[in-house]
């Protein structure tokens, strides 16, 4: 299998972890030597649930049985995507009400995108320095790292990065702006959180010009940061919100969301202004709504912020400079890349799943299930200070 993983699966990275799965479930991933594997990364903020949540798995199987795709996505009215559109509607917040059901985050970033420059009808997108937002083209184009997308130029034309959390980046929205397209919390920059209220003072200056904010949530959001969504937590509402990666409880999806008013440009003039085969799909609507229920049915939320204090409460040592990030969606910030790489692999080879940040070399991600149990914090806190000692003797 390996030669073969190697040989004819296009890979990402020179050296890929090459871990060979053999089953997964609740907060363990197995490879095929018998290795039970706890899981700090879910999939790198995915598998909310953990790995297959019997919810998740339930709602797959019941599905599969009626159907799966029977039509391009916006023409037939399929229960599963209904019911998931109505239930995001339910939890949040006012003018967001309208849902496009897409296959990704990044395909959701693009049909935000395009949404936001249907709407007012301006070119003009500002980024972050240090933002990720996906990696197809019109994503590419809001990276804040030039150095990743250089190679890949021209991208799309009149987008260019102001600064998070600087005060003086909030005076570059102007009458030209179509859309600030954000991160809640910073992702692959090393989990910055907005500080001073600066998403507020975005929004604000937003509205004063007539450009729209749109907020990408497709890590922070449901209810990695101790809320459903993470602009909860900062006194802000964007005009579309973009979510992925944990709706879906380890199946692909993503989506854009925003008031009726402003869906429904994409419907006209021209027709078809967004449209996707898969987005919608049956059996992926199936497993988000049975994802989405659990998480606001059950206390996860809630506990996801006792986590955190236990996570932060453990996890200190000389060789650990900060914690940064919220919730469930954490990273420890050591002393350099080198050691950060160091700790990943020594943990991997003790069965503890450890990962980077895409920005940030000297930062490890913690992401785990919001699932995970109070012993398997312990025993995975328990690993990586051990492993701490020893870089640091």
């Amino acid at each position: 299998m390996k030669e073969a993983f190697y040989k004819h699966q296009a890979q990402t990275t020179p050296h890929p972890l090459g871990v060979e799965i053999s089953h997964a479930k609740g907060s363990y991933i197995y490879d095929t030597g018998g290795n039970a594997h706890l899981d700090f990364v879910a999939g790198v903020s995915a598998c909310s649930l953990g790995h297959s949540h019997p919810r998740v798995v339930d709602a797959i199987k019941q599905q599969a049985d009626k159907y799966l795709h029977v039509m391009v996505y916006g023409e037939y009215i399929q229960k599963p995507a209904v019911e998931l559109t109505q239930l995001l509607a339910a939890h949040t917040p006012a003018p967001l009400e309208t849902t496009y059901l897409v296959n990704s985050g990044t395909e959701a970033i693009e049909g935000a995108l395009k949404l936001a420059r249907r709407v007012t009808g301006r070119a003009e997108i500002l980024y972050a320095h240090k933002a990720y937002h996906g990696n197809t083209m019109g994503a590419l184009s809001v990276m804040g790292f030039e150095e990743r997308k250089e190679i890949f130029k021209p991208l799309i034309p009149e987008c260019r990065p102001i600064h998070f959390n600087l005060d003086s980046s909030i005076n570059e929205i102007s009458k030209k702006t179509a859309a600030v397209i954000l991160e809640t919390i910073q992702g692959g920059a090393g989990f910055i959180e907005p500080s001073e209220n600066f998403l507020a003072k975005i929004k604000s200056r937003c509205q004063e010009m007539g450009a729209l904010l749109i907020l990408d949530e497709i890590q922070p959001g449901f209810g990695r940061t101790g809320k459903l969504w993470g602009f909860e937590n900062y006194n802000v509402v964007p005009d579309i919100l973009v979510m992925g990666k944990g709706m879906g409880g380890g199946v692909p999806i993503g989506a854009f969301m925003a008031s009726r008013e402003h869906m429904t440009s994409l419907q006209d003039n021209p027709k078809l202004g967004h449209i996707t085969t898969f987005g919608g799909n049956p059996l992926i609507a199936a497993a988000a709504l049975a994802t989405l229920q659990e998480i606001t049915e059950t206390s996860l939320i809630e506990d996801t912020l006792k986590k955190e204090i236990l996570f932060r409460s453990l996890l200190i040592h000389p060789a650990i400079k900060e914690i940064r990030g919220r919730g469930l969606m954490l990273a420890i910030i050591l002393e350099s890349g080198d050691i950060a790489t160091e700790l990943i692999l020594r943990c991997k080879e003790l069965n503890l799943i450890l990962f980077w940040l895409l920005f940030e070399p000297k930062a490890v991600r913690i992401t785990p299930p919001l699932t995970i149990s109070e012993e398997e914090i312990k025993q995975g806190c328990t690993i990586i200070l051990t492993e701490l000692n020893k870089l640091n003797s």
